[in-house]
């Protein structure tokens, strides 16, 4: 079996799912054109974290929207559902800081079969918990009942959960990347493990290929068990964020590691791509899935963050000092590699051998 199939041979296919948006941006591309010279005119184009909106007096206001995925399947499966709410404020938040902006609030969509008080209050406790984390209220949502369009792991207590997010940016703030030079060092933020993303292959290498019990303790997880691994929440980066874009420094892009793993690296202005030639250890969650799955590297660096959650580039002694700011904030940091001016836009892992080049990573010639 090919190297690019394995994603979709668990159900998620991502070569057909970008031909198909394209088809659906081609229809929704031309509506930036309706508000041209007016408040809510469009500032970017589409492809990056989040977008911006123009509101006048150099104001801009970020917008970006996300889920949790399957990850709430690993929530049914341990009827534990107090922290996939800090997930879907995570995976929101994380975006808005990509173009520079400070995240101020979010709506939530809760679409469920049946309405259960018990569980409604507990992803309303994660809810809270990541707005706590990232400064942010929550002031409405929508929650459906849908009965008959959603199917879930636990008899009538299926649900998705999405966010809607908004942040504040001055125009002449705006951070897409536009500004990186050949060198600017990039430092990658440890994640808490797997995140938000790639839970559709974890679970078909863990639970359905490997048999593992939801419920079962590994060494390799210092005891955990294998859901309490999966179901650990995403890091929120937004204060350490917050407080490096207050203090002025030179940040030239940010990168939230999500779906499609070190390829979000190529989600820049400018045409570069990175040299990554440090790494640090592998956490163990993603060794099994690789050694259980059979998983070749160049699949775990597309699909899975791998340990790094987000990445800042910048100069080189500004970067020194994010990484011994990180410490302070609680998270680990590690210089990656550097930024390379290129037109292909490729990302070289060079401890792995690997070259990502049009959406997928392959074995360096």
């Amino acid at each position: 079996m090919p190297e690019k199939d394995y994603y979709a041979k668990a159900g998620v296919d991502t070569t057909q799912a970008e031909t198909a948006l394209k088809g659906m941006l081609r229809h929704l591309n031309p509506t930036f054109a309706l508000r041209k010279g007016l408040d809510g005119q469009v500032a970017l184009e589409s492809g990056y974290y989040a977008n911006i909106i123009k509101l006048g007096d150099n104001q801009g206001l970020a917008l970006t929207t996300d889920g949790v995925g399957t990850k709430v399947i690993v929530a049914e499966m341990l009827h534990k559902y107090d922290t996939i709410g800090i997930d879907c404020v995570a995976m929101n938040v994380n975006d808005l800081l990509c173009v520079g902006a400070e995240p101020i609030s979010m709506l939530d969509y809760l679409a469920v079969q049946v309405a259960h008080g018990e569980m409604l209050a507990e992803i309303g406790k994660g809810l809270a918990e990541g707005a706590r984390q990232a400064n942010i209220a929550i002031p409405g949502g929508e929650l459906a009942q849908l009965p008959e369009l959603l199917v879930g792991q636990r008899k009538n207590y299926g649900f998705d959960l999405v966010g809607m997010a908004i942040g504040t940016v001055p125009l002449d703030r705006i951070i897409i990347g536009q500004d990186i030079r050949d060198g600017d060092v990039l430092v990658g933020l440890a994640s808490s493990g797997i995140h938000s993303n790639g839970l559709t292959m974890a679970r078909r290498v863990l639970f359905d290929q490997t048999r593992f019990a939801v419920n079962q303790k590994l060494d390799d997880l210092g005891g955990k068990t294998v859901g309490e691994e999966l179901l650990t929440p995403t890091y929120i980066y937004v204060k350490f964020i917050n407080d490096l874009l207050r203090m002025k420094l030179n940040i030239k892009a940010m990168y939230h590691i999500t779906g499609d793993g070190f390829l979000n690296l190529t989600r820049s202005q400018r045409p570069v791509g990175y040299f990554i030639d440090s790494l640090p250890d592998t956490p163990p969650i993603f060794q099994i899935i690789q050694q259980q799955g059979r998983v070749p590297d160049s699949q775990m660096y597309q699909i899975f963050n791998m340990g790094i959650g987000f990445c800042l580039t910048l100069p080189h002694l500004e970067a020194l000092q994010v990484i011994s700011l990180a410490e302070e904030y609680g998270f680990k940091a590690h210089k990656l590699g550097v930024a390379v001016e290129d037109e292909q836009r490729k990302i070289i892992i060079e401890p792995k051998n690997l070259v990502g080049i049009d959406g997928v990573f392959r074995s360096l010639l």
